[in-house]
Protein backbone atom coordinates (compact mmCIF):
# COMPACT_ATOMS: atom_id res chain seq x y z
CA UNK A 1 0.00 0.00 0.00
CA UNK A 2 1.53 3.27 -0.64
CA UNK A 3 0.93 5.76 1.60
CA UNK A 4 0.46 9.77 1.20
CA UNK A 5 0.34 12.23 3.54
CA UNK A 6 0.47 15.67 3.78
CA UNK A 7 1.79 17.67 6.69
CA UNK A 8 0.06 21.27 7.08
CA UNK A 9 1.32 23.86 9.09
CA UNK A 10 -0.26 27.23 9.68
CA UNK A 11 0.51 30.73 10.77
CA UNK A 12 4.59 31.65 11.57
CA UNK A 13 5.57 28.20 10.88
CA UNK A 14 7.82 29.48 8.40
CA UNK A 15 9.53 31.52 11.05
CA UNK A 16 9.95 28.64 13.39
CA UNK A 17 13.19 28.87 13.61
CA UNK A 18 12.48 32.51 14.93
CA UNK A 19 10.75 31.41 17.64
CA UNK A 20 11.13 30.81 21.60
CA UNK A 21 13.61 27.69 21.00
CA UNK A 22 12.18 26.21 24.82
CA UNK A 23 8.35 26.39 23.72
CA UNK A 24 9.52 25.26 20.14
CA UNK A 25 12.64 23.96 19.82
CA UNK A 26 15.66 24.20 17.97
CA UNK A 27 14.75 22.81 14.87
CA UNK A 28 13.36 25.02 11.83
CA UNK A 29 10.38 23.70 9.32
CA UNK A 30 12.19 22.82 6.79
CA UNK A 31 14.64 20.58 8.99
CA UNK A 32 11.59 19.10 10.02
CA UNK A 33 10.29 18.27 6.67
CA UNK A 34 13.64 17.07 5.62
CA UNK A 35 13.92 14.51 8.47
CA UNK A 36 10.34 13.17 8.01
CA UNK A 37 11.43 12.28 4.49
CA UNK A 38 14.89 10.73 5.31
CA UNK A 39 12.80 8.51 8.14
CA UNK A 40 10.04 7.80 6.36
CA UNK A 41 11.67 7.24 2.40
CA UNK A 42 8.72 4.87 1.93
CA UNK A 43 6.09 7.62 2.41
CA UNK A 44 5.37 10.00 -0.57
CA UNK A 45 5.28 13.18 1.80
CA UNK A 46 3.81 16.94 0.93
CA UNK A 47 3.94 19.54 2.82
CA UNK A 48 2.59 22.99 3.05
CA UNK A 49 2.16 26.15 4.83
CA UNK A 50 0.53 29.30 4.93
CA UNK A 51 -0.28 32.02 7.23
CA UNK A 52 -4.48 31.93 5.56
CA UNK A 53 -6.70 30.33 6.22
CA UNK A 54 -8.31 30.11 3.27
CA UNK A 55 -5.19 28.51 2.04
CA UNK A 56 -5.43 26.13 4.88
CA UNK A 57 -8.98 25.12 4.15
CA UNK A 58 -8.47 24.56 0.45
CA UNK A 59 -5.35 22.78 1.23
CA UNK A 60 -7.09 20.13 3.98
CA UNK A 61 -10.03 19.92 0.83
CA UNK A 62 -7.28 19.13 -1.86
CA UNK A 63 -6.44 16.26 0.40
CA UNK A 64 -9.93 14.15 -0.94
CA UNK A 65 -8.88 14.09 -3.88
CA UNK A 66 -5.13 12.85 -2.95
CA UNK A 67 -6.14 10.48 -0.43
CA UNK A 68 -3.48 11.88 2.08
CA UNK A 69 -3.34 11.07 5.39
CA UNK A 70 -3.25 14.53 6.99
CA UNK A 71 -0.76 16.19 9.70
CA UNK A 72 -1.75 19.41 10.83
CA UNK A 73 0.01 22.25 13.03
CA UNK A 74 -2.73 24.87 12.94
CA UNK A 75 -0.64 27.07 14.89
CA UNK A 76 -3.05 30.19 16.87
CA UNK A 77 -5.62 28.57 14.48
CA UNK A 78 -6.42 25.38 16.26
CA UNK A 79 -7.70 27.92 19.26
CA UNK A 80 -9.95 30.06 16.87
CA UNK A 81 -11.00 28.40 13.84
CA UNK A 82 -14.59 26.77 13.39
CA UNK A 83 -13.47 26.87 9.31
CA UNK A 84 -10.61 24.79 9.48
CA UNK A 85 -12.28 22.38 11.92
CA UNK A 86 -15.24 22.02 9.64
CA UNK A 87 -12.69 21.42 6.78
CA UNK A 88 -11.09 18.28 8.77
CA UNK A 89 -14.20 17.06 9.53
CA UNK A 90 -15.11 16.56 5.68
CA UNK A 91 -12.42 14.52 5.41
CA UNK A 92 -12.52 11.10 6.14
CA UNK A 93 -9.03 10.11 5.87
CA UNK A 94 -6.45 9.55 8.76
CA UNK A 95 -5.51 13.27 10.11
CA UNK A 96 -3.24 13.62 13.44
CA UNK A 97 -2.87 17.81 15.23
CA UNK A 98 0.51 18.68 16.18
CA UNK A 99 1.39 20.97 18.89
CA UNK A 100 5.41 21.53 19.37
CA UNK A 101 4.25 23.09 22.42
CA UNK A 102 2.52 21.94 25.31
CA UNK A 103 -0.49 23.68 24.87
CA UNK A 104 -1.76 22.94 27.69
CA UNK A 105 0.82 24.42 30.09
CA UNK A 106 0.11 27.80 28.26
CA UNK A 107 -1.82 30.71 28.33
CA UNK A 108 -5.27 29.70 29.08
CA UNK A 109 -6.99 30.79 25.59
CA UNK A 110 -4.20 28.13 23.88
CA UNK A 111 -5.32 25.35 25.99
CA UNK A 112 -8.37 24.35 24.06
CA UNK A 113 -7.88 23.30 20.37
CA UNK A 114 -11.26 23.72 17.96
CA UNK A 115 -9.63 21.41 15.74
CA UNK A 116 -8.24 18.86 17.61
CA UNK A 117 -12.46 17.09 17.63
CA UNK A 118 -11.74 16.98 13.76
CA UNK A 119 -9.08 14.78 14.30
CA UNK A 120 -7.87 11.04 15.11
CA UNK A 121 -5.35 12.25 17.77
CA UNK A 122 -3.72 15.06 18.95
CA UNK A 123 0.09 15.37 20.41
CA UNK A 124 1.62 18.02 21.66
CA UNK A 125 4.63 19.30 23.92
CA UNK A 126 7.34 17.01 22.28
CA UNK A 127 9.02 19.51 19.83
CA UNK A 128 10.23 18.28 16.12
CA UNK A 129 9.33 14.76 17.45
CA UNK A 130 5.85 15.07 17.61
CA UNK A 131 5.78 14.72 14.16
CA UNK A 132 7.62 11.62 13.77
CA UNK A 133 5.07 10.06 16.08
CA UNK A 134 2.52 11.49 14.07
CA UNK A 135 3.61 9.46 11.13
CA UNK A 136 3.58 6.32 13.21
CA UNK A 137 0.06 7.20 14.38
CA UNK A 138 -1.23 7.71 10.78
CA UNK A 139 0.79 4.09 9.96
CA UNK A 140 -0.95 2.37 12.74
CA UNK A 141 -4.29 4.26 11.48
CA UNK A 142 -3.90 3.38 8.02
CA UNK A 143 -3.79 -0.68 8.57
Amino acid sequence: MSIKITVINGPNLNLLHLRDKELYGETGLKEIESSLANTFPEITFHFFQSNIEGELIDKIQNCIKEQSAIIINPGGYSHTSVAIKDALELVQLPKIEVHLSNIYNRESYRQHSLTAASCDGVIAGLKQDGYHLAVRAILQLSL
